[in-house]
C-alpha cells in the first residue's frame, strides 16, 4: 500500500490544546485493497489504537465543555480509565503510526478539530508528527462527493454513506472506527462517478 487512512477521533475538556486537555484518541487504519493499477475502491481496516491521557499539568477544563461531559457519563466513564501521561502515549502512538512503513493520511470530523489536537501533541511530547500537514476532512470530502454546500452535510444528508448499526458514542475509538467507514462508503461513492 501506499497510504494509509488513519481515521482519528479525540476527546478533549476544552476547545484548545495548551490550556485544555486531550482525554482520550482512539484511531482506525484502513488501506485501499489491492495494488498499484489494481487497487479497487474497497477497504479493509488493518488497525486501531487507543489511549486515554492524563490532563496537562497546568491545565484546566473549559466550563461549558465540563457542564457537557456531565451529559455523557457513560463516556466519560470510559475516558478516565487506565489513564496514561501523555508523552509515552504520544510515543506509542506515533509508533503506531509509522509503523505501517507507508505515508499516512489523518482522517476527521471535523479534521479541524481533532488534527489540532493531535498535531499539538505529537509535536510537544514527541517533537514531529508523521502525518505532517496531512489531513482530510470528512465533512470536505462529503461536500465534494455528494455535490452539496459544506453547511448542507450534515449526518442527516450522509445518511446514505453512515455505517449501519455504529451509534456515536463519544468513546474515542468507537467514533474513529465510525468516521473511517463513513469515509471508507464516502470514497467508494466518489469512486463509483469516474
Amino acid at each position: 500500500m501506499s497510504e494509509v487512512y488513519i481515521s482519528v477521533d479525540v476527546e478533549t475538556d476544552g476547545p484548545i490544546p495548551g490550556p485544555n486537555s486531550m482525554l482520550s484518541l482512539g484511531a482506525a487504519a484502513f488501506k485501499r485493497i489491492g495494488s498499484g493499477k489494481t487497487k479497487t475502491n474497497d477497504f479493509e481496516m488493518v488497525g486501531t489504537f487507543s489511549v486515554n491521557l492524563a490532563e496537562l499539568s497546568g491545565a484546566s477544563a473549559d466550563p461549558s465543555t465540563a457542564e457537557w461531559w456531565k451529559t455523557q457519563p457513560e463516556a466519560w466513564a470510559a475516558c478516565r480509565e487506565d489513564v496514561q501521561p501523555p508523552l509515552p502515549a504520544m510515543h506509542r502512538f506515533s509508533d503506531w503510526v509509522t509503523a505501517f512503513g507507508v505515508k499516512p493520511v489523518f482522517v476527521g470530523y471535523p479534521a479541524g478539530f481533532d488534527f489540532l489536537f493531535v498535531y499539538w501533541y505529537l509535536v510537544k511530547f514527541t517533537g514531529k508528527s508523521p502525518f505532517s500537514f496531512s489531513a482530510l476532512d470528512i465533512k470536505t470530502f462529503a461536500m465534494a462527493t455528494m455535490g452539496i454546500d459544506y453547511r448542507d452535510v450534515t449526518k442527516r444528508s450522509m445518511k446514505p454513506y453512515l455505517p449501519v448499526g455504529k451509534p456515536h458514542t463519544h468513546v474515542a475509538l468507537d467514533d474513529a472506527i465510525e468516521q473511517g467507514e463513513l469515509f471508507c462508503n464516502l470514497y467508494r461513492a466518489n469512486g463509483l462517478k469516474r
